[in-house]
C-alpha cells in the first residue's frame, strides 16, 4: 500500500511540471531577407562570405559579413562563366566554397549537363574568397551514371589534412531513394582519390525518399553529419544529424530532428540547406509565408558531449 500511495504522489507531481514552452531554443536571425537559398559559410581573414543557390540572373551570389552575425549584405556574383559542359539557363544550385592549402579558394557546385539536363558537380578556382571563379576543367568532377543526378556537394577537411567532398545522389525520381557519399579528393581539391563511400540513405518515413544538403562537424570523438530530408517546398522539410565514430560510417541518425518549423515554433518555415561555421548553425527557410523565396537564418550551435545543441 505505500510503494502505491508512492506511486500515485509520484504521478501527480509529475503532472504538475510545466512542459517546456514550444519554442524555447531562441528566435533564428533573419541575416539575409531575401532569396538566398542553399547557404555556404566561409570564414576569411577579410570576413565571412556567404554564397547560394542561382537567383534570377545571378548564377552564384555571394554575401559579406565582418562577423558571422552580420550585418550580411549581398554583394554580387562569385561565377565569372558557365561551364562549357552546363546548360547556360540551367541554374547552379548549393555551392560550396573551400581553400586550399596553397592560398586557392574552389567553388563547387551543381549544373545542369547540356544537353541532357541531369545534374552534376562542377568546380572552378579563385585567388580571394568572393572570386571571380573560373570553371576549370573540360568536365564536371563528378557525374556517376545512374544516380539520377549528383548535388549539394559539401567539403570537409579532416584532422589529419585529409580532404573529402560530400555530395547527394539523387536517385528518388529514378529508383533507389537519395544517398549522400563522401570522396575523398586528392590536395588539389580537383581530383578524385579512390572510390567514393556511401554515408546514409534516405530510409525514414519522414524523409520521403530524399536526403540531401550535407554538412560535417567533427567533434573530439565522434563525426556529426547534419542533412536536410523531405522535399524542399513542403513545411515538413527539416534538418536532421546522423554521427559516426569515422567519416567512413556507420552513421546512425538521431531519432528526432535537430531543426523542423514545428520545434521552430513556426518561425521559420522548413529550415535546411545547413552550414556550421564558427558557433552558429546557418540554414534557409521560406519568406513570408509563400513558397518563392528563401532567406539566410542563424542560430547559435554548440556540441556538449559531443551532441548538438541549439542556444
Amino acid at each position: 500500500m505505500k510503494f502505491l500511495r508512492r506511486l500515485m504522489i509520484l504521478a501527480v507531481a509529475l503532472t504538475l511540471v510545466p512542459s517546456p514552452p514550444a519554442f524555447a531554443i531562441g528566435t533564428p536571425k533573419l541575416l539575409i531577407g531575401q532569396d538566398f537559398p542553399d547557404p555556404d559559410i566561409v570564414k576569411t581573414d577579410s570576413g565571412f562570405f556567404a554564397f547560394s543557390t542561382s537567383t534570377g540572373a545571378v548564377k552564384v551570389p555571394y554575401a559579406h559579413a565582418p562577423a558571422a552575425e552580420g550585418p550580411w549584405r549581398v554583394a554580387g556574383d562569385a561565377l565569372a562563366a558557365v561551364p562549357k559542359w552546363a546548360k547556360p539557363d540551367g541554374g547552379f544550385w548549393a555551392p560550396d566554397v573551400a581553400r586550399l592549402s596553397d592560398g586557392t579558394f574552389v567553388l563547387y557546385f551543381s549544373a545542369a549537363v547540356a544537353p541532357g539536363g541531369e545534374m552534376c558537380i562542377g568546380v572552378a578556382t579563385a585567388a580571394k574568397a568572393e572570386g571571380p571563379y573560373t570553371p576549370a576543367g573540360d568536365g564536371p568532377l563528378i557525374c556517376v551514371p545512374g544516380d539520377g543526378g549528383d548535388i549539394d556537394p559539401q567539403t570537409f577537411v579532416d584532422s589529419d589534412g585529409s580532404r573529402y567532398l560530400l555530395y547527394k545522389s539523387d536517385g528518388a525520381a529514378v529508383g533507389p531513394p537519395a544517398a549522400i557519399w563522401s570522396q575523398k579528393l586528392r590536395a588539389d581539391g580537383r581530383t578524385l582519390d579512390g572510390p567514393r563511400i556511401e554515408l546514409l540513405r534516405a530510409d525514414l518515413a519522414s524523409e520521403n525518399a530524399v536526403v540531401e544538403a550535407p554538412a560535417v562537424v567533427k567533434t573530439p570523438s565522434r563525426y556529426l553529419l547534419f542533412y536536410s530530408a523531405d522535399t524542399f517546398q513542403s513545411s515538413g522539410y527539416h534538418t536532421g544529424y546522423a554521427s559516426a565514430p569515422s567519416l567512413s560510417g556507420p552513421f546512425v541518425k538521431a531519432g528526432t530532428p535537430f531543426l523542423s518549423t514545428d520545434l521552430l515554433g513556426g518561425k521559420v518555415d522548413a529550415p535546411g540547406g545547413a552550414d556550421v561555421v564558427d558557433g552558429y548553425i546557418h540554414f534557409h527557410g521560406w519568406l513570408g509565408g509563400g513558397r518563392t523565396a528563401r532567406g539566410m537564418y542563424q542560430l547559435p550551435i554548440g556540441f556538449p558531449g559531443d551532441v548538438p545543441q541549439l542556444g
